[in-house]
């Protein structure tokens, strides 16, 4: 039958057509995230991720202790330097917090640190990663 034929050839290509407008979208974002985790000197967990964003390095580094109201200091090291620095509460509903910050792409391989210091308690969580 002439019409079953048509159908199924016109949903194929359909089905092509919608495929490749949809790579293109799918391959341009979030595939060059650099993602790094592990766990801290106590029973929190921390988690480093970069990603490249219009000539900048976006990086979010996040402490995840499922206690609210808890205060850390960080900081965000560029290639060896403090780039970022500062004090975080973790909030409700996860006992988390994270900070972001858009640094400089330098040429070549930037290597990225993360550290986070409990104030009460001196729990550390410390990681890296190259992007």
């Amino acid at each position: 039958m002439k019409t079953s034929k048509s159908r199924t050839a016109a949903a194929l290509m359909a089905l092509g057509l919608l495929a490749g407008a949809t790579t293109p979208a799918l391959a341009s974002g979030g595939g060059n995230d650099v993602i790094r985790s592990g766990g801290c000197s106590g029973h929190s967990t921390w988690k480093l991720k970069a990603k490249p964003d219009n000539g900048r390095l976006e990086v979010e580094g996040e402490v995840d202790s499922n206690r609210n109201g808890q205060t850390w200091r960080w900081r965000i090291l560029h290639n060896g330097n403090v780039s970022a620095h500062g004090v975080a509460t973790t909030t409700a509903p996860s006992g988390s917090f994270s900070v972001a910050r858009r640094l400089v792409n330098a040429a070549g391989t930037d290597h990225i640190g993360w550290r986070a210091v409990n104030r009460a308690t001196g729990e550390t969580c410390r990681g890296g990663l190259s992007i």
